[in-house]
Order: C-alpha cells, then structure tokens, then sequence
C-alpha cells in the first residue's frame, strides 16, 4: 500500500504525458512536479520521527526508509528530467548552470548529498558504518535546507508554496533541536532522532 502511495504522482505524471495534458510547458511540468514530490516525501520523512515522540508509537519509523528513498527517487526523476528532456542531452551545460545560477547550485548540492544517503540506506551499511550510520544520515537536515532554498530561489514572484514548505522544515527541525536541548547532559539521543 505504501509504494502505491508514493508512486501514485508518478503513474499520474506518465497518465498526463500519455494524455498530453501537461499544458503547454510539458517538460516544465515534469519538473516541477518530479522536484515537488522529491520535497514532499523529503519533508514527510522528516516529520516521522516527530510522530513517532509525539503519539509515543513506532510505526512512523518503520516507513522513514521507504519515504526517503522515494524522495531520493523523485529527485533523482527531477534531476534526469532537467538534464535529459530540459538541456536536451547538453549535460556539459549542467556544469555552466551550476556555476552561474545559485538554485541550481544548491539543488545540486542537495541532489549530491542525497546520494550516499540512499546508497548506505540498508541493514547492512547500517551494520558496517555503525554509530558513523546516524552521522552519516543527518546529512538529511542539510538537505532539506537546500532543497527548500532551492525551491524558494526557483519562484520568481509567488513565494507562498515555497514558503510553506519552508515553515514546514522550520517547525521540523525546531522541535528535534527543541528536544535535543532539554535533553539531559550525558544521555543519549533517542533512537532515530
């Protein structure tokens, strides 16, 4: 049910290319929406440790793995979409736009340090990296910022949706930071914190 969930937006996006009712713009559309869903599911996967504190419930953790790789997915789409229907196969232009536009700059970032987040997602790099595994995957917190400075950068004149999302990741972070504060010297962070 849940990867049904998250491929939900795609099979909605291949229904409107399929359609041809993506408006006039259609690889705009696909952009939008493949880095919309990235940051939506980036955000819902960060909001489930939240959850998991506040209703005193483990469930929420049991899909943190499934959710951010699915971000990672839908980033990744975003990412190809820009490179291969947007540049049209042009990718050495990736590295002009990098340098002179700063939202492609720090979307790229974000892309990048998504990478061995998802990579080392498994048991088994969980196993071999150890304590280095919950180091490694706080990356998530940059990347979040990244990715909502990247959208608000994106927007030209309507900065309510990125703003949004920005609110979103503000109250997000606030309450991990809010936790680890009153939390007592010497004792560990809660698991999956």
């Amino acid at each position: 049910m849940a990867h049904a969930l998250a491929l939900l937006p795609l099979a909605s996006l291949v229904q409107g290319v399929i359609e041809d009712s993506l408006g006039a713009d259609p690889v705009a559309a696909l952009t939008h929406a493949t880095g919309d869903w990235a940051l939506r599911l980036l955000l819902l996967g960060l909001a489930l440790t939240p959850l998991r504190r506040l209703t005193g419930q483990a469930w929420p953790i049991r899909f943190r793995r499934l959710v951010g790789l699915y971000a990672f997915f839908y980033a990744f789409l975003h990412l190809a979409v820009f490179l291969v229907l947007d540049l049209g196969g042009y990718w050495t232009q990736i590295f002009e736009d990098i340098v002179k536009r700063p939202y492609i700059t720090v979307g790229f970032a974000a892309w990048m340090l998504l990478v061995p987040l998802a990579f080392t997602s498994t048991r088994g790099w969980m196993r071999r990296l150890g304590r280095r595994w919950a180091q490694l995957h706080r990356l998530v917190y940059a990347v979040g910022v990244l990715a909502v400075l990247h959208f608000l950068w994106l927007v030209k004149s309507d900065l309510r949706e990125p703003l949004v999302y920005a609110a979103i990741l503000a109250v997000l972070l606030g309450a991990r930071l809010w936790w680890r504060l009153r939390r007592p010297p010497g004792q560990a962070p809660a698991r999956g914190a």
